[in-house]
């Protein structure tokens, strides 16, 4: 069995950075320490609460941008409105940065703010099941068990792989490996390869590799409109410029995140997309004169339909003589042969997946157990469905990061600090109201899900006709927010209590050490060095 295959059934049993000796209950558990647990432990200090624990599955903090380490894998979104807007960093080297810088300033951000010390690492979740009787939380993990009066799962979208269904694929003779895993010790000199997929992953890598290998074939279901990437380097004199009077770079954000915002408008009116979709041509006109290949890589859906890309050497790099696009999706591997669905095929020494993420099916929800002691995933039955993409329902004391329909065309920041607004309110109100457990009413949740998806039916997502992962198995729209971020962060400013369901007298161990607003005291790291 390959071991892309092998590694998706394996546990890490590390065993370091044990629990201390002690209790193992928690006022609050936050699952995950990439950008959104790492925020919500920072959160969570600045209002007071210092009885919680961040558990980790990996080795070292980052989340996606641990995950992903493949050649050129750099944020699609600008760095000054990537990041936390209370923690700026004057110092990024690009425009656009790259994964290393990201995963530095998660790493510097969360020691500036003394995080660390809450966090628990090599701590992956088994099994989390609601305990009706204790009113709260009960988690398993490879290093012991845990409980809490309120969950906060912050596992991201991005960072479980697709492995395809593809007849032949654990027989591949040669190397096969995902793009979120990749082989930094497989020599890809003079190699033939193959890489299944062309997202988002795809345009950053290949360009990359293309000068090694011996021969490339990319395997395209269905292609992506592209548009060139302002990747402009941060110079020496403007960093300082960022150090020395914050104000610029905070108008520098607030212009990038207007301009997002009229991006993100659009989508809901795919008439305008049209408009801007003659800049993604344009793009593939100037950069691609064989007319065979141009139609190959020019989509039949209008621009946003899927996830938009920007690259200024993917159509340089698939027009090399090495390089073959076979615009049909690979139907079987015969050991070392690659076959497509028309027939296409082609001997290779390594495959690369670029076959992306799980999004509408997140893996966290077949390891959560609500008050019924079904698992979420089996309640969604492959469509997510929450309350303002923050709690779903059979779940009491749960908050789920980056829940269902909470997807925009935007920094990923814009959805984290909004949310963490939101819990945070939450878990204010839960203290002054004397609260044990709180639960969406489902028949509110209901009310709003409707209103989502009669918004979302006349946008570019669900007509512009194309199949993207914004759609789940069940053709609904389970991942996009149908209206701007302005009114996203608007609904999740304060905690609706009124459309909750609650249980009063609260348990006597949920009483913070000091119930005081206070931010967190922060030293001097490489962030704002």
């Amino acid at each position: 069995m390959p071991p892309v295959i092998e590694a998706l059934d394996k546990r890490d049993e590390t065993k370091k950075n044990q629990p201390q000796s002690g209790s193992n209950h928690f006022d609050v558990i936050v699952l995950g320490a990439g950008f959104s647990g790492i925020g919500a432990a920072i959160k969570l200090l600045e209002n007071g609460i210092s009885n919680f624990v961040v558990l980790e599955k990996a080795g070292e903090i980052g989340g996606v941008w641990r995950e992903n380490t493949y050649p050129g894998c750099a944020c699609d979104i600008p760095a000054s409105l990537y990041s936390y807007s209370f923690a700026a960093n004057p110092h990024w080297s690009k425009l656009f940065a790259g994964q290393a810088e990201i995963k530095d300033y998660l790493k510097a951000t969360a020691e500036r703010y003394r995080v660390m010390p809450h966090v628990r690492l090599n701590h992956e979740l088994i099994k989390a099941h609601w305990d009706n009787d204790g009113k709260q939380w009960l988690l398993e993990t490879n290093a012991g068990h845990y409980s809490a009066n309120f969950a906060i799962a912050a596992c991201g979208p991005m960072h479980e792989p697709i492995i395809p269904d593809i007849r032949g694929i654990s027989k591949f003779n040669g190397k096969i490996f995902h793009s979120a895993q990749w082989d930094h010790n497989y020599d890809l000199s003079n190699k033939r390869v193959a890489v299944i997929g062309t997202g988002a992953s795809a345009i950053q890598f290949v360009p990359k590799i293309q000068s090694q290998v011996k021969s490339l074939s990319l395997f395209q279901r269905t292609p992506h409109w592209v548009l060139p990437k302002l990747d402009l380097a941060m110079p020496r004199w403007l960093q300082t410029v960022f150090k020395t009077v914050p104000l610029p770079q905070k108008i520098l954000r607030a212009i990038l995140y207007a301009n997002f915002e009229v991006l993100n408008s659009g989508f809901r009116y795919p008439r305008i997309m049209k408009h801007f979709q003659r800049l993604a041509q344009h793009n593939i006109h100037s950069a691609i004169k064989d007319p065979e290949l141009r139609k190959k890589v020019t989509p039949d859906y209008i621009i946003g339909c899927k996830r938009i890309l920007q690259s200024n050497d993917w159509y340089p790099a698939i027009n090399k003589p090495n390089v073959e696009v076979i615009h049909s999706a690979v139907c079987e591997i015969d050991g070392n042969k690659v076959i497509a669905a028309d027939g296409t095929s082609c001997e290779v020494d390594a495959i690369i997946l670029g076959t992306g993420f799980e999004i509408t099916a997140p893996p966290i929800a077949k390891r959560i157990y609500g008050r019924s002691g079904i698992a979420i995933a089996d309640i969604w039955h492959g469509s997510p469905i929450g309350y303002k993409g923050t709690m779903v329902d059979d779940c009491p004391n749960a908050f789920l990061m980056f829940g269902p329909n909470l997807a925009i065309n935007s920094s990923a920041f814009v959805i984290i600090e909004a949310q963490l607004n939101y819990i945070m309110d939450a878990l204010n109100k839960v203290r002054r109201n004397n609260i044990t457990t709180i639960d969406i009413d489902p028949s509110i949740m209901a009310v709003f899900n409707n209103k989502v998806q009669h918004a979302l039916q006349n946008t570019v997502w669900n007509s512009g006709g194309c199949s993207s992962y914004f759609i789940d198995r069940n053709g609904r729209n389970s991942t996009a927010w149908p209206w701007s971020t302005f009114h996203m962060r608007n609904q999740l400013s304060k905690f609706d209590l009124q459309n909750y369901i609650v249980n009063e007298q609260i348990k006597k161990d949920f009483r913070p050490n000091n119930q005081v607003k206070k931010k967190p005291q922060v030293t001097a790291t490489a962030v704002d060095a």
